[in-house]
């Protein structure tokens, strides 16, 4: 009786935060008992934060750990090593991404996303759930990054601290086990076939034999079942812990019904079981796995490390500039940065003044001035004259799509193909698992069996991974052809929004004009050698195409002066402020304050000290292949232009785009905006091609934005892709890729489709071993992956993007 009183209280004696079992009740708060004081600090910080419906979410849910104390991280007061770990800093707020292995369930995300309610110091806390990582953004004033990293550990989150967070150790070691799992079950599946032999010949061995070979059997089994099998069993088991029926649980159904048939068999001296089947089925479903991750580590391979942003960053080389793509740059490299240009990479401010829009890393447009001697962090854009900066650690390409994906610039776009294939999978398994049960009563009568055979088999052939790889595959391989012939998207929805486009709207300077073959003259006095040196060094700061013409319009001798103060306005010129001189270069109505007669050429004035010395007047070169693109997409698509200049080359693009298309002129960066917003007023789909300078708000409207590369970094964060000027003639293929990208995805929908239908058929039939089920089912996976990549690869051949 004792004894019996005592296993109820050990079975009572479970921990309420992880499970695990308590050896005594010493550690409890409110008649809920703890393993250890680690399990009782994460209980007291959420029921003191009201967050206990925590345990709602999961039952159960801490990570199994035995805590002594909280582990010691002083060597984080270190503000060297503390430099390494940050991504970024100001007065008020500091980022940093932790790395969280742990991290495996809903619950929690919920936790790790709910850190502010913790701590007030915790701003914000996002979780990369596929990468397992945590970027958290909080005030050190409150909190300081030890403190960040005790709070993880208490709650049982202990981050990685590596500084080589890009490591590819990560991805080894997380493809480790699945390769002992598999190494596992394959070694299983060739001795129990080994020993299974004389059953497959039919000899006639001693019955003695037969059964301690079926016994052998069944003991290699065990690791398949036990370990190999583990990770379907466990997926399947927190999924119905949430009450989600997914696809694991008839996978793994299938694995207990062949594995208890065969033990019933074997043990009854009914036959030798089917364990060969056992370890084959899971021998086959870890094959397709290790293929479909091997699959996504290249296409993230291509994407991370072959497919940089198609920007461009001019640097200091033996005193003189050049200019190179941000994939190039290296640590000590002298970089120049004009107003408007994003930081690519942390860096020290060496020369100017620095006032820098972290908007893209924190969503807050708040200037921040830095001094020499200070640091940048990357994703910081400047605002003001030219800087000079000194790179101290590599381009993180992964950082920078991290930052363009900020929710701030998402837009909102439902994916018609995930949703179907989410609200399939959604009811995929409760028929399959009724028609499997169903086939089963069907034969029950006539043969146990061949209904346990049907059961088995429909519930391991039936799969929807081939439909919910489909729409991955084929746009992942889709941003990968892209990336490789210089148009760097930001994510896949963009592709499907590219494929259901109504209109296309282009900006005109930098957009269709080559910024590089204008014809540049000065028509006005004769500037002499100060007041070119006051010009040229005023335009040096800015990214707009026409400075840049004028820049280039003087000889490279002409001496160029610090600014003391830049300005510029969006839409009209710059001013600038030097050794006492207030220049102004623009349009008419922003130097002279009236408007000027339109000439057949785009006229820039300039002012010295409010005394108009005359204008430059720049005759553009519409890009080679300009007509030819338009040309094959006007009968699909409609085509308007949007300028901020005067209607001088009205007749041209009339001539380009046509007498229909709507061409507005004069248009400022706000009226840019309301077109197109009114298009979509229209349920019209909209793509925006512009620059990223005067559009940028067009860009952010626009249901797809893509802004123009030419040797110069004028990214957007606000645009959906960045198209490298040499690439531009591929726009109508990149744009009809995207619709072929649409009809790969209904296809291999509809092959999975037929799979599944045929797949049942015969299963249901009893007409399809649970062995064969296991080898069609992945392989049902690896037909959709390599048709998907196929058909991509060829078209993007027959369009010589490959």
């Amino acid at each position: 009786m004792l004894e019996i009183k005592e296993k109820k209280l050990a079975e009572d004696l479970v921990c309420y935060h992880c499970g695990d079992i308590c050896k005594d009740n010493s550690i409890a708060i409110n008649e809920k008992v703890f393993c250890c004081n680690g399990c009782k600090t994460v209980y007291e910080l959420l029921d003191a934060n009201d967050l206990c419906n925590y345990y709602n979410i999961d039952d159960k849910p801490g990570i199994t750990k035995n805590y002594s104390a909280v582990r010691n991280y002083d060597f984080l007061d270190d503000q060297e090593l503390k430099s390494k770990l940050i991504d970024f800093t100001d007065s008020k707020i500091t980022t940093i991404t932790f790395y969280i292995p742990q991290m495996h369930c809903s619950s929690c995300i919920w936790l790790l996303e709910n850190l502010y309610k913790l701590n007030p110091g915790v701003v914000q806390s996002q979780v990369n759930f596929l990468q397992k990582k945590l970027s958290v953004k909080y005030k050190e004033e409150l909190i300081s990054i030890k403190e960040l990293v005790q709070l993880l550990d208490a709650l049982g989150y202990e981050p990685n601290l590596n500084l080589n967070q890009e490591s590819e150790t990560k991805v080894k070691s997380e493809n480790k086990k699945l390769y002992l799992r598999l190494g596992v079950a394959g070694f299983a599946f060739g001795n129990i076939m080994l020993l299974s032999f004389p059953e497959y010949l039919s000899t006639s061995d001693p019955e003695n034999l037969k059964g301690i070979f079926a016994y052998l059997n069944m003991i290699l089994s065990l690791p398949v079942l036990l370990y190999s099998s583990r990770e379907y069993f466990d997926s399947a088991y927190k999924g119905l812990r949430k009450k989600i029926v997914n696809i694991d649980v008839p996978i793994s159904l299938g694995i207990i019904v062949l594995f208890l048939r065969s033990f019933i068999e074997v043990v009854l001296d009914l036959g030798p079981g089917y364990f060969d089947s056992l370890a084959g089925l899971v021998f086959f479903l870890l094959i397709g796995k290790t293929f479909q991750n091997k699959t996504y580590e290249a296409l993230n391979f291509e994407r991370n490390y072959k497919s940089y942003f198609p920007i461009a960053i001019t640097v200091r080389r033996e005193g003189k500039e050049t200019t190179i793509p941000v994939s190039k740059l290296e640590i000590g490299e002298r970089i120049i940065i004009r107003n408007s240009e994003i930081i690519p990479a942390d860096s020290i401010l060496i020369k100017g003044k620095a006032n820098i829009d972290y908007s893209f890393v924190t969503g807050e447009s708040t200037l921040t001035k830095v001094n020499n001697g200070e640091v940048i962090y990357a994703g910081g854009r400047h605002i003001g004259s030219i800087i000079e900066a000194e790179i101290i650690k590599e381009v993180s390409q992964s950082y920078l799509t991290q930052l363009w994906n900020n929710s701030v610039f998402t837009k909102q776009s439902e994916s018609k193909t995930t949703t179907l294939a989410n609200a399939v999978s959604k009811y995929f398994t409760f028929v399959i698992l009724a028609i499997g049960f169903g086939a089963f009563l069907y034969w029950l009568p006539i043969s146990v069996a061949t209904g346990l055979n049907a059961l088995t088999a429909v519930l391991i052939v039936a799969c929807p991974c081939a439909l919910a790889l489909s729409t991955p595959f084929t746009l992942g391989n889709t941003l990968r052809i892209f990336g490789r012939n210089k148009f760097y998207i930001k994510n896949v929805t963009v592709i499907e929004t590219l494929a259901k486009l109504t209109d296309i709207v282009f900006d005109k300077t930098g957009t269709i004009t080559d910024s590089a073959k204008k014809d540049v003259s000065f028509a006005g006095n004769d500037l002499n050698d100060y007041e070119k040196s006051l010009v040229k060094s005023s335009v040096k700061s800015s990214t707009h195409p026409l400075s840049r013409s004028i820049y280039e319009f003087f000889d490279t001798k002409i001496e160029e002066y610090t600014l003391d103060n830049f300005e510029e306005i969006p839409g009209k010129g710059i001013k600038s402020l030097i050794e006492g001189n207030e220049i102004k270069i623009g349009s008419s109505n922003f130097v002279k304050n009236y408007d000027e007669e339109s000439s057949d050429s785009t006229a820039v004035y300039v002012s010295i000290n409010n005394k108009v010395l005359g204008s430059f007047q720049i005759k553009n070169v519409y890009r080679n292949g300009l007509k030819e693109v338009v040309e094959s997409l006007s009968s699909k698509y409609k085509f308007s232009v949007i300028s901020g200049d005067k209607s001088s080359e009205e007749a041209n693009l009339k001539k380009i785009f046509g007498t229909n298309a709507p061409i507005y002129f004069n248009q400022s960066p706000q009226e840019k905006l309301d077109y197109i917003n009114a298009l979509q007023k229209e349920n019209k789909t909209v793509l925006m091609v512009g620059d990223g300078l005067n559009d940028a708000g067009a860009l952010k409207q626009s249901d797809a934005g893509i802004s123009i590369s030419e040797n110069i970094n004028n990214f957007s964060p606000a645009c959906d892709g960045i198209l490298e000027a040499d690439s531009f003639t591929k726009l109508k293929d990149f744009i009809n890729f995207s619709a072929v990208s649409k009809n790969i995805i209904i296809v291999s929908f509809i092959i999975s489709f037929l799979y599944n239908v045929v797949g049942i058929y015969f299963a249901v039939t009893g007409n399809l071993s649970p062995l064969f089920a296991a080898i069609l089912m992945p392989l049902s996976s690896i037909t959709v992956v390599v048709f998907t990549t196929a058909a991509t690869n060829l078209f993007a051949k027959s369009k010589r993007l490959i």
